[in-house]
């Protein structure tokens, strides 16, 4: 793991020398043609390149090892980075939603011909990043976002070279521009919208998506093992599921509980891809044993002395 990490770092750099490149050529090229669509382009590039300085910091802050304050590492720098780019794009887009709809009322003329140039220079250079990411983009949610970051300006710029070459021959049609620029956005934030929703369920701690039926049968059928409840899942990054679970057993001495430990650890980790798992054991002690766990209801200071008797 740590050898992708390096691989993709040193990768990263160069996308960002790249992008920065692209970005300023084409803010100079928009305000020069009066382009909104590259403007536009512009814009994406921009994230790009603050999207993939916080990759690459994530990264490396990733492969940091675990501390006493920090017991669980760092591998949520990376879903962090991941939020952000994401939550980037989906803002940048919706900003060019509304200047890309105000040019239909205020359309400007448009210098087709040198936005061509320049359109043309951001693809080849998205394109170039593409191909440092494209075998790296499925290791993380972090990398994959950038990567899907430089896909969607790769296409923009692709929609950019089409809408400048139509232009140069009907240079009367200035919607063209705004209706680039309206397409890239919206292609941008379908791609971001399921990458944000799937860094708040990390974020959130929402469960591991696992099948918790088949998981309580196979734990149940165990020797010793009377149930399984009080299940609780999360994860740290896209690929470490953490899992602890309360596990009702016959009466018996604590040393025989070890081996029935290691049965249901090892099922846990071949079966359903958990990786740090902590075990509750337990003889006649929970009332509810629910697999999930239930909202206790709230315990006000003057009910202390019921709830001792209770």
């Amino acid at each position: 793991m740590h050898h992708h990490g390096e691989i993709s770092g040193r990768r990263l750099l160069w996308v960002t020398l790249i992008n920065l490149v692209i970005t300023i050529a084409e803010v100079i090229g928009g305000i020069v043609t009066g382009s909104i669509a590259l403007l536009s382009d512009s814009a994406h590039n921009l994230s790009d390149t603050i999207s993939i300085v916080l990759s690459y910091v994530a990264l490396r802050i990733a492969l940091r090892t675990a501390t006493p304050r920090r017991s669980y590492g760092y591998k949520r720098a990376e879903i962090l980075a991941a939020f952000l780019n994401s939550l980037f794009l989906l803002l940048i887009s919706a900003y060019l939603i509304y200047e890309a709809i105000a040019r239909f009322y205020r359309p400007e003329p448009i210098k087709g011909d040198w936005m061509l140039i320049v359109a043309v220079i951001g693809l080849v250079g998205n394109l170039v990043c593409v191909m440092l990411l494209h075998q790296h983009a499925n290791h993380s949610l972090n990398i994959r976002s950038g990567y899907l970051h430089l896909l969607a300006d790769t296409l923009s710029s692709v929609g950019v070279v089409i809408g400048a070459v139509i232009l140069i021959f009907f240079p009367t049609l200035t919607w063209i521009d705004p209706v680039v620029s309206l397409l890239i956005s919206f292609y941008i934030i379908k791609e971001s919208k399921d990458i944000f929703l799937r860094t708040v369920d990390i974020l959130m701690q929402s469960s591991a998506e696992l099948d918790y039926e088949e998981m309580k049968r196979s734990v149940e059928a165990i020797d010793g093992v009377q149930n399984i409840h009080h299940v609780h899942t999360w994860l740290a990054n896209e690929r470490t599921i953490h899992f602890e679970a309360h596990i009702e057993l016959e009466d018996m001495l604590l040393s025989q509980t070890a081996a029935i430990r290691e049965r249901i650890q090892r099922l846990l980790e071949d079966q359903f891809g958990v990786s740090h798992i902590t075990l509750q054991f337990e003889c006649r002690c929970c009332a509810e044993r629910t697999i999930y766990v239930k909202e206790p209801t709230p315990v006000h200071h003057h009910d202390h002395s019921r709830c001792a008797h209770g």
